[in-house]
């Protein structure tokens, strides 16, 4: 007989809650998929992060009290197989570039790519 796979868990860090709460209804429609955590203040994502160890972030670029690059370049250290998926607004060349240099895995833009999140997340 077959274990069941773990759930794949997910935290999201987003300050604004109306696209958080579409995030959550996003990534809850993925079989075997489980938020273990949200945040909105790079703080609270950092301390989040590190007491649930999640497989995926889905980090936005410009959080309350500082950015996105503040969560990833203290994270990333310490949990390198996370996978993180930064959904942004500011999806110019050069924040593209920074946030994948620091190791994201994923850079999209929220106003064109906002569903990929969950392409990336279910192809994983």
């Amino acid at each position: 007989m077959e274990a069941a796979s773990a759930p794949k868990s997910v935290f999201i860090v987003e300050d604004s809650i109306p696209v958080r709460e579409r995030l959550v209804e996003l990534i809850g429609d993925i079989d075997g998929v489980e938020i273990v955590g949200e945040a909105g203040t790079p703080a609270a994502a950092v301390s989040g992060i590190l007491r649930t160890r999640p497989k995926y972030v889905v980090l936005d670029f410009q959080l309350d009290g500082g950015n996105g690059m503040d969560v990833l370049r203290a994270i990333r250290p310490q949990l390198p197989q996370t996978v993180f998926i930064v959904l942004t607004n500011y999806s110019q060349p050069q924040f593209r570039q920074t946030c994948m240099a620091a190791g994201a895995t994923a850079f999209l833009d929220k106003s064109t790519e906002f569903a990929k999140v969950k392409e990336v997340i279910a192809g994983n």
